[in-house]
């Protein structure tokens, strides 16, 4: 014997340098598999931004997305609290469900209100429960992503309604005093001093702060006798397979590790997610060609991607740095998307995607889990 000592590679967990976990596929068990515990990294505790009671506050407005924000409205509510002085708090206002703490984004004050959902049309309501906030807290500057979602339409009506000479849109930069906008076709920044109102372009601001917020979570308004003059007819079901894969908020997505499509394709649709490719598998014929992603293909900017059996070639990569969450199942640790990966489940695609198929319909029968809208 050489008396090097070997290490378990199916051992419960691994935990990498950048304090990444690593789901290792552990034993089988008659309710499905089972997973070893999880190692945590002990990260730095931020310190709170300000320690004293605000004398003035900025407050940052934007819709939350299935209980979440998206990185636009993240960046909205770090601007808020990046050229806020010490005694300036900042209260975000999250239109729709939120099931995630903000405080590391800077916010001292987070009002909630989920019956302002996105999925639905109702911009009186909106307004009115915005305007009650702006008069309770008389912010001194509004921050709101400026996007297609609701939140530019909403900002600038908030705009036309307060007459506010003083306003900005797609801003790209700022400071304390200034902000800056593209000019002339973009060839050019135009800058001007800090408006009250501002809707951010999206990538004006880091999100990675230093310093943390108090978040403290505040009761709405009560706001009655609003009458909405639009009729809100809903949205339109539409299925997964025929939204584009630069549409799709979640995408499952296919690699030479992957045997059998018809699994993933039935993964897919329990999930309610759209099927994107790696260039191999679409090379292979498993795959029509306007589902490969990467360099060569479409670039996505999903929620949650998902890459099954895709070891994570430079060029596939590229098609995915804007995605949110990446989750992986690979067979080898080593792989490069285990590395871009925000979670990596070690073992083989097609016991693990059966496993997954099975569970999420066993938490749908139970009532543990809402069933996928089609």
């Amino acid at each position: 014997m050489s008396g090097v000592k070997r290490i378990d590679p199916r051992r419960p967990y691994r935990l990498s340098p950048s304090g990444l976990r690593r789901i290792v596929l552990g034993e089988s068990s008659g309710a499905g598999l089972r997973f070893g515990a999880i190692a945590h990294s002990h990260e730095k505790v931020k310190p709170r931004r300000a320690h004293e009671l605000a004398k003035f506050w900025h407050m940052a407005i934007a819709h939350s997305n299935r209980g979440r924000l998206d990185d636009h409205a993240r960046e909205a509510v770090a601007a808020a609290a990046i050229i806020a002085t010490l005694d300036t708090g900042v209260v975000a206002v999250i239109l729709g469900e939120l099931h995630e703490d903000i405080a590391a984004l800077g916010a001292d004050r987070i009002v909630v209100i989920p019956e302002l959902d996105v999925a639905r049309f109702q911009p009186m309501r909106e307004e009115a429960v915005v305007q009650a906030l702006l008069d309770e807290y008389r912010p001194t500057h509004v921050f709101m992503p400026d996007n297609m979602l609701g939140d530019g339409d909403l900002g600038r009506r908030l705009i036309a309604k307060h007459d506010d000479s003083k306003a900005a849109t797609q801003v790209v930069e700022l400071d304390r005093q200034h902000v800056s906008v593209r000019w002339n076709g973009g060839a050019v920044f135009a800058k001007s001093i800090l408006p009250r109102f501002l809707l951010l372009a999206p990538g004006a601001v880091d999100t990675d702060l230093p310093f943390v917020g108090r978040g403290e979570t505040m009761s709405p308004p009560q706001i009655s006798n609003v009458t909405e003059i639009y009729n809100d007819l809903g949205l339109e079901p539409t299925e997964m397979s025929n939204i584009a894969l630069e549409e799709a908020d979640f995408i499952v997505s296919a690699g030479n590790g992957v045997r059998n499509v018809e699994t993933i394709d039935t993964l897919a649709r329990t999930l309610g997610a759209a099927v994107g490719a790696s260039r191999v598998a679409v090379d292979e014929g498993k795959f029509p060609r306007d589902k490969q992603i990467g360099a060569s293909g479409k670039t996505v900017s999903a929620t949650t991607y998902f890459a099954i059996g895709i070891s994570g070639a430079v060029q596939h990569l590229q098609g995915i740095k804007s995605c949110r969450h990446v989750i992986a199942i690979n067979r080898d640790a080593g792989a490069p998307i285990v590395k871009r990966a925000d979670l990596t489940i070690i073992g083989d695609a097609e016991e693990l995607m059966q496993a997954l198929i099975t569970r999420v319909e066993q938490a749908r029968n139970q009532g543990e889990a809402a069933e996928v809208e089609r």
